[in-house]
């Protein structure tokens, strides 16, 4: 593997850019925490594009991801990686995370499924999962690759995270985790107005 090149985030703009290559995929990936909900995603995976661009629409984050991946073998090199950049992005355009709510929850429905996060901005990368997933494919995405993105995308962000999944419609279970967990990460990483510290007591996150 090689290294990851980041810019470091900017404490104002709360961006970052990543790229990052290996034999199995190469990603450039740009993230701005305070956005409109834009993307512009291509990893050659349909229904990924999908929950990325869903992602970033339900977190008001703008997000660019191109991935070139070794899609010719299966989509989990592709789906870790860019969880994986995804997460060093966040990372970085989160800086020292001063001022930020730092905790949030959201339970949110899709038709007969639900998804439940919970999300602690903590700096201490922990990952739990409740309920499994109706069918085994989606198109050309693996249902199971849903998980291994939230765990990927905690490891790299520095996140505890709690996720469950409940349904009878894979399709509805991922778009329903994906959407859950972009609300709760917009909720957790807004400046809270009456605070100008770091949120915790050790005084770093």
């Amino acid at each position: 593997m090689t290294d990851t090149d980041a810019d470091e985030g900017d404490a104002a703009a709360r961006e970052a850019a990543v790229t990052r290559e290996t034999a199995e995929t190469t990603i450039d990936l740009t993230l701005a925490v305070d956005g409109d909900g834009d993307s512009a995603v291509e990893t050659g995976i349909g229904f990924f594009d999908h929950m990325l661009e869903s992602f970033a629409k339900h977190g008001l984050f703008d997000l660019t991801v191109r991935c070139d991946g070794d899609l010719e073998i299966d989509d989990h090199h592709t789906v870790e990686d860019v969880a994986i950049v995804l997460g060093e992005a966040l990372a970085e355009a989160l800086g020292d995370k001063r001022g930020i709510v730092r905790y949030a929850d959201r339970r949110v429905p899709l038709d007969e499924a639900v998804a439940d996060v919970v999300v602690d901005v903590s700096g201490r990368p922990h990952f739990e999962f409740e309920g499994s997933f109706s069918q085994s494919r989606i198109g050309d995405f693996t249902s199971d690759m849903a998980r291994h993105f939230a765990y990927s995308l905690a490891m790299n962000a520095g996140l505890t995270l709690h996720v469950g999944v409940d349904g009878e419609n894979a399709h509805h279970e991922v778009e329903a985790l994906f959407k859950a967990i972009a609300r709760a990460l917009d909720d957790a990483t807004r400046i809270d107005s009456r605070r100008s510290d770091t949120p915790s007591t050790k005084g770093a996150l």
